[in-house]
């Protein structure tokens, strides 16, 4: 993150002595990137090191990995009723991977409960942000207490250890994962790490955590890790693990509101790349563009076609989650929660009628909420549990005689989201 936050009591120059308790030596811990050469912060904890573990470390008794179909190898498009998915479990033990690659994950997490009592995650391979479609609570992390709602991004680094409490009956995540750090494009920025004024998003919109007092609690505080392409390790520390004084850096989660990501209009229809909100990787060369595809004015060109063009973008694949179902281009195919992946190695374009119908909204704001990532040189698999939950006539949807359900409208029209 560009921003620099500091929350709490740190001592004003790194690796020097100081004590929250009266002679007792707090310790101190970065949590880096890229090789300390990215964002970092730094974490003062009262007493311990975060490595101090009390009982040796065992297989969890539940996996992450992903699992798929003989399908998978077969080339074609796909959609997936993540609505239709059960509510199950808690964030982390429910979460379902759906499409998978060697540097990015998407899962659905479709929680009825929060996590054990005292009991936390920490994913040590893979950055992670959640965007919550439905549901309110609490992430609780070392660097503090971020609330969540409906319609918000949960950014995660790597390594921090959290706890999700629902402070809903039940919630509805999509989870993005990736190899590479993810934040603001950094096209967003001018030289001096500020947002231009021409960017969709503006930093100081993010929420940040609110620190409460540090927890000095000796006993036994379980930390389920992920590692190695979805396995899952428990650890066993001997003190708990938000025992922080303080921290300040540019590595911490944060909550960023998708209302908070201001579209941009044109007159004539324009490339994804306009949508752009997250970016994750050296783009183009290896990670993804993250797009919220918020409710805009379409464009207002006397010939402008507002549908979108058939395209074929091969270096990457196209994953896309749809808030509700008034996105004009797949109108009348897709519900709540429909996610489609559109392979880079074959094309892709609205269904049936839609570009006709779109004529008729040139000027006026879609109602569309979607979100959407891009990869880039990197190729994704469904994985079982995706191809389960599919929409098996998909495939065939372009086809002239594939009937469609009557268009609402609201895809063109409807400024609500």
């Amino acid at each position: 993150m560009v921003l620099i936050v500091k929350k709490g009591t740190v001592p004003p120059t790194p690796h020097t002595e100081f004590y929250a308790i009266p002679k007792v030596l707090t310790r101190e811990e970065i949590h880096g990137s890229y090789g300390f050469s990215g964002a970092w912060s730094r974490k003062v904890h009262v007493r311990s090191y975060p490595t101090e573990q009390v009982k040796p470390p065992r297989k969890a008794d539940f996996s992450l990995a992903p699992d798929f179909p003989p399908e998978a190898d077969v080339l074609q498009p796909y959609h997936i009723f993540t609505g239709r998915m059960p509510h199950e479990g808690d964030a982390i033990r429910g979460r379902k991977p759906i499409v998978h690659g060697t540097r990015t994950t998407l899962s659905i997490s479709k929680p009825t409960e929060s996590m054990p009592k005292e009991t936390f995650f920490r994913n040590g391979e893979r950055h992670e942000v959640y965007f919550v479609q439905d549901g309110e609570g609490v992430v609780r992390s070392e660097y503090g207490d971020l609330k969540f709602r409906k319609n918000v991004y949960v950014a995660m680094p790597k390594g921090t250890t959290y706890r999700i409490e629902l402070a809903s009956p039940k919630a509805w995540f999509l989870l993005v994962e990736s190899m590479y750090p993810i934040n603001f494009a950094p096209h967003y920025f001018n030289k001096e790490g500020q947002a231009t004024l021409m960017s969709p998003v503006v930093e100081t919109e993010i929420e940040t955590p609110e620190l409460p007092a540090y927890r000095d609690e000796r006993g036994e505080f379980p930390v389920d890790v992920k590692h190695a392409g979805g396995k899952v390790t428990r650890i066993t520390l001997g003190h708990h693990p938000f025992d922080l004084v303080g921290w300040e850096g540019a590595l911490y989660p944060f909550v960023f509101d998708v209302k908070s990501h201001h579209g941009i209009a044109r007159e004539i229809h324009t490339a994804p790349p306009m949508h752009q909100t997250f970016q994750s990787g050296n783009v183009p060369h290896s990670g993804f563009s993250l797009c919220s595809f918020v409710p805009v004015m379409a464009g207002w060109h006397p010939l402008e076609v507002p549908a979108p063009y058939a395209h074929f973008n091969v270096d990457s694949d196209e994953l896309m989650f749809f808030c509700n179902p008034f996105y004009g281009a797949r109108e009348g195919v897709v519900e709540e929660g429909s996610f489609t992946f559109h392979p880079g190695s074959t094309p892709h374009s609205p269904q049936g009628k839609a570009a006709e119908r779109s004529l008729a909204a040139r000027g006026k704001v879609q109602g569309r909420l979607a979100v959407m990532l891009d990869t880039y040189f990197e190729s994704m698999r469904i994985t079982t549990y995706g191809f389960v939950h599919r929409d098996p006539s998909y495939v065939l949807s372009w086809a002239e005689t594939a009937p469609h359900a009557e268009a609402k409208g609201e895809g063109w029209e409807s400024p609500s989201a």
